[in-house]
Parts: structure tokens; C-alpha cells; sequence
């Protein structure tokens, strides 16, 4: 009897339930989501709509178009993660680089000076003169010396070693002149330079002046003598060139009318 009454209910049960399914209707459509960032529209109530706000342009109601949507807030930027710190490791004395000390800048060694070069400016007819010229070379010329030749118009020049004691010793100074390599003598056997050993005769005083240059050299002090001239004189000056391959330069500003290639060991 129990259980029969018990049916009875669940049938009962089901078919209410059955009936308020069919007779509940269609459930609403849930709204779609609006857009971020997009105005939504709200409808006004009935009684604050009037006729006028009703026929307005769509200018005039855009004021009551209203944002309401919350702005999205940005999200967090993940922090970065921190570089992981290298274990620092002590430096050895041994390791660390001496800086060097600047080198000072040596200068270029002076070029090397050549060769002097000697010469004598003249003839001048006195001494005055001559120191005149040696004034208006001014510094072309170094050490220089003024020289008087007694006999300018000589037409020949002779070498002589003055005249010996004896024979014998003349021969012996010959000897003497053969071991320096020297030649072109004779002894002299009668007059007043009996002994006398000459050494050769030139037409111009320079080869002379040459000739008694290569005899002082070697050790033999020979005199010069001029013949076949008038007895005047002349003056030279004999100097050093300041500036090497300058002669022309010197001769010029001296006002000589001659220059001549001079041996500098005869400046000196």
C-alpha cells in the first residue's frame, strides 16, 4: 500500500515538472559584451524625454552619449631579471700592466758640416784697399788674413830650399826629398845659391803656391822666388768661406777683380 502511494507522488512530481518546462518560454538571450574603449548608450527615462529633445538634431543628443566604460588597466611589465653579478677574483700584483713612462723626443742629429773651403780675393793695390774689401765681405769670409805679394808682375816663379853648409848635406836633404816621395829637384852647384836645391819653376804663382804647399806638408821649409817682373806689389786676402760654395757671393760684395782657390792650412 506504501509503495504504491510512493509511485503515485513521483508520478505526480514528474509531470508538474514537465509541465512548468514546457509552459516557462524561451530563455533571454544575455546581452552581447560591448567592445573596450567603445560609448555605450543609455536609455533616459520616459518622463525626462520632451518633444524637443526627441526631434533634436543627432548633434544635440550627442552629449548624452557617455563613456562608461572603465579603461582597462595596463598590465604590470614583468620585471626583468637581475644579471647574476660575475664573482669578483683578486687581481695579482704580477698581472697588472705597468703603463710606460713617455718617451721624450730625441731632436735629429745637426747635419755634418762639409768641407771648408779657403780662397783669396785681389789684387789691391795697397794695403787700405785690401782692408776696405775685407770690410764689405763682412761675414762671408772667416779668419781672414791680408798678404802682400812683393813682386806682382813676375813672369815666373821658382822654389827653392835655401842654400846648405855643404854638398854633402844638400845631398843628404835630397835623399830626404826622394824618401817623401817628392821629385822634379836639382842642386843648384855654383853662384850665390850654391847648395840651394830647387824644386821647380812655374809661369804662375798659384802652381808655386801648390808646390810649397806639398813641401810644408812633408816637412820642408821652401821660399818662393819671383823673377823677370816690374818690382810692384799687390795685396791679397786670404780667407775661410762662412758658407761653403759661396766664392762668387764674396767676390762680389769684397768688390775683388779676381778669386783664387787657396789651401785653408795656409789660413790657419
Amino acid at each position: 500500500m506504501l509503495t504504491r502511494a510512493l509511485i503515485v507522488v513521483l508520478v505526480i512530481l514528474n509531470l508538474g515538472v514537465a509541465l512548468w518546462w514546457m509552459l516557462r518560454g524561451e530563455p533571454a538571450a544575455a546581452p552581447p559584451a560591448a567592445p573596450i574603449g567603445v560609448a555605450q548608450l543609455q536609455l533616459l527615462p520616459g518622463d525626462a524625454v520632451t518633444p524637443v529633445a526627441a526631434t533634436a538634431a543627432p548633434e544635440a543628443a550627442a552629449p548624452a552619449l557617455a563613456d562608461v566604460t572603465p579603461a582597462p588597466e595596463p598590465a604590470p611589465a614583468p620585471a626583468a631579471p637581475a644579471a647574476p653579478t660575475p664573482p669578483t677574483t683578486p687581481t695579482p700584483k704580477a698581472a697588472v700592466a705597468a703603463v710606460p713612462a713617455p718617451v721624450a723626443s730625441t731632436p735629429p742629429p745637426p747635419a755634418a758640416a762639409g768641407p771648408a773651403q779657403c780662397l783669396s780675393l785681389g789684387p789691391f793695390a795697397d794695403r787700405a784697399a785690401a782692408q776696405a774689401a775685407q770690410a764689405k765681405a763682412g761675414g762671408a769670409l772667416r779668419g781672414a788674413r791680408l798678404r802682400e805679394v812683393a813682386d806682382a808682375g813676375a813672369t815666373r816663379y821658382r822654389v827653392l830650399l835655401p842654400s846648405a853648409p855643404s854638398r854633402e848635406e844638400a845631398q843628404a836633404t835630397v835623399k830626404r826629398i826622394v824618401a817623401a816621395g817628392l821629385s822634379d829637384y836639382y842642386i843648384i852647384g855654383q853662384g850665390e845659391e850654391a847648395n840651394a836645391i830647387a824644386l821647380g819653376q812655374y809661369r804662375n804663382r798659384e802652381g808655386a803656391e801648390r808646390r810649397m804647399a806639398a813641401l810644408s806638408a812633408a816637412g820642408f821649409n821652401a821660399r818662393l822666388v819671383p823673377s823677370g817682373g816690374d818690382g810692384s806689389a799687390q795685396w791679397w786676402v786670404d780667407a775661410t768661406l762662412a758658407t761653403p760654395a759661396d766664392a762668387a757671393s764674396a767676390r762680389q760684395r769684397s768688390g775683388a777683380a779676381q778669386q783664387r782657390s787657396l789651401d785653408c792650412a795656409r789660413v790657419r
